[in-house]
C-alpha cells in the first residue's frame, strides 16, 4: 500500500506475514506428521519423505521458473527483471492458485489412509483453550526431554538459521557479487531444486547402506562446503570472472551438486524424527507425531526468520548502501562486496560445525529402532488382548 511510512509498512508486512504463516501451519504440520503415521518401517519412511521432498522442491522450482521466465524476465527497460515492481502482485496471485490446488490435491489423495492410521490410546480428553495451551507446553517439554530429539532439534536450528541467511542474501550475491542477469538467475535458482530432485532418488539407498546419522551429517557438511568454496576461490582469484559463461556454468554446477548433497540431510532428518516418535511412544505411552513435527515446523519458521534478521543486520554491519539507485556492482564499494561474500560463505556456513556436533550425539540407529518397533508391537498386542 502507498502512503505508509517505514513503521506503517513494517506493521502491515508483519501482520500479513504472521497471518500467512499461521494459515500455512494449519496444513503443514499435519501434512509432515502424516509421513510418520503412514509407515513404521525404517527404510520406507525415508521413501515417503523422499517423495514429499521431491514434490515440495518441484513446487519451489515451478515458482522460480514462473517468476523469472514470466514475470521478472530481462528487457531493455529492466535488464534485471527483479526490479520490475509491478510484477510482484500478479506473481503472488499466480502462486496462490498453484498452492491451493496442490494442497487440495494432496489432502484429498490421502483421505483413503485415514482408517489405517495409528489411533490414540486411552480416552480422548476434551480441553478448553487455556488447558490446551498448557498441555502443549508440557508436551513440548516432554518432546525436548527426548535425548535423540533434543540433539537433532538443536542441530537443525543452526541449519535453518543458515538457510535463512542464504535466502536473505541470495539476490544480493547474484546481483552484485556474481553480477548475474535475470536469465542467469533462472539457471542459478533452478540448479539446486533440480539437484534436490535428482538426489531424492538415492536417499533411501544411502540410508540403507550407511544408516541415517551419517546421511544427515554428510548432507549438512556438503551444503556448507558448497556455500563456502566458491566465495573463497573468488577471493583468492581462482574462480571464473563475472560476465563469463564459465562463471554461470560453474555456479550452476555447484548449486546442482549442493542440491544433490543437501537433500540427503533433508530427507533423512524427516525420517529420523518419525523414528523418534516411536521411541517417544515407547518411553511415555503417548503417540505424538504432531508435537514433534510442529516443533520442527516452528523451528524452521523461527530460525529462518532469525536468519533473515541476521542477514539484514549483516548488511548494516558491512555498510551496505541503500536506495533504488544501487543496481549494479559498480554502485557498491569493493570492500563491502568482499564482506558480503564472506558473510554469505565462510562466516555463516561455518556454523555447520555446531550442527555436525549436535548430530554426532544422536544415538537412535537402525538396530535400536527395530527393537523399539518390536516392543511397541508386543505392547499393542497386550492392550488389544486386555480390551478383548
Amino acid at each position: 500500500p502507498e502512503g505508509l511510512g517505514q513503521f506503517g509498512l513494517f506493521l502491515w508486512l508483519l501482520i500479513f506475514a504472521i497471518l500467512t504463516r499461521a494459515a500455512m501451519t494449519l496444513y503443514h504440520v499435519p501434512h509432515i506428521a502424516l509421513g510418520a503415521e503412514l509407515s513404521e518401517d525404517f527404510d520406507e519412511r525415508t521413501t515417503i519423505v523422499a517423495f514429499r521432498q521431491f514434490f515440495s522442491t518441484f513446487g519451489a522450482l515451478v515458482a522460480y521458473v514462473v517468476g523469472f521466465a514470466v514475470f521478472f524476465y530481462a528487457s531493455s527497460d529492466y535488464p534485471r527483471g527483479q526490479f520490475r515492481v509491478a510484477a510482484y502482485s500478479p506473481f503472488a496471485l499466480t502462486l496462490a492458485f498453484l498452492m491451493v490446488g496442490s494442497i487440495l490435491y494432496s489432502a484429498l489423495g490421502t483421505r483413503k489412509h485415514i482408517p489405517y492410521l495409528p489411533q490414540p490410546r486411552g480416552k480422548i480428553e476434551q480441553v478448553n483453550a487455556t488447558r490446551a495451551v498448557i498441555r502443549m507446553g508440557v508436551e513440548m517439554k516432554e518432546a525436548l526431554g527426548n535425548r535423540s530429539f533434543a540433539w537433532l532439534f538443536s542441530g537443525v536450528l543452526v541449519v535453518f538459521m543458515m538457510v535463512g541467511v542464504d535466502g536473505a542474501l541470495n539476490l544480493h550475491m547474484n546481483t552484485y557479487f556474481w553480477e548475474l542477469n535475470s536469465k542467469d538467475n533462472i539457471a542459478f535458482f533452478a540448479a539446486t531444486p533440480l539437484g534436490i530432485m535428482a538426489g531424492s532418488f538415492v536417499a533411501k539407498s544411502l540410508t540403507q547402506r550407511f544408516d541415517k546419522k551419517p546421511s544427515v551429517v554428510f548432507g549438512t557438511a556438503w551444503w556448507a562446503a558448497c556455500q563456502i568454496v566458491p566465495v573463497v576461490l573468488r577471493l583468492f582469484g581462482w574462480f571464473p570472472e563475472n560476465g563469463t559463461d564459465e562463471l554461470l556454468y560453474t555456479l550452476v554446477a555447484v548449486k546442482f551438486v549442493q542440491g544433490v548433497g543437501v537433500v540427503q540431510a533433508l530427507i533423512t532428518f524427516g525420517s529420523m524424527v518419525a523414528d523418534i516418535v516411536d521411541e517417544h511412544e515407547l518411553n511415555t505411552g503417548k503417540r505424538q507425531e504432531g508435537i514433534f513435527f510442529a516443533s520442527v515446523s516452528f523451528s524452521g519458521k523461527f530460525t529462518t526468520g532469525v536468519g533473515n534478521v541476521v542477514g539484514g543486520v549483516a548488511l548494516d554491519l558491512i555498510s551496505w548502501p541503500r536506495g533504488t539507485a544501487i543496481q549494479t556492482a559498480a554502485d557498491v564499494p569493493l570492500d563491502t562486496l568482499m564482506w558480503l561474500g564472506l558473510v554469505y560463505g565462510p562466516i555463516v556456513s561455518g556454523f555447520a560445525v555446531v550442527s555436525l556436533y549436535c548430530y554426532s550425539k544422536h544415538r537412535l540407529d537402525r538396530h535400536r529402532h527395530a527393537e523399539i518397533v518390536r516392543e511397541l508391537a508386543q505392547r499393542r498386542e497386550g492392550d488389544a488382548a486386555t480390551a478383548a
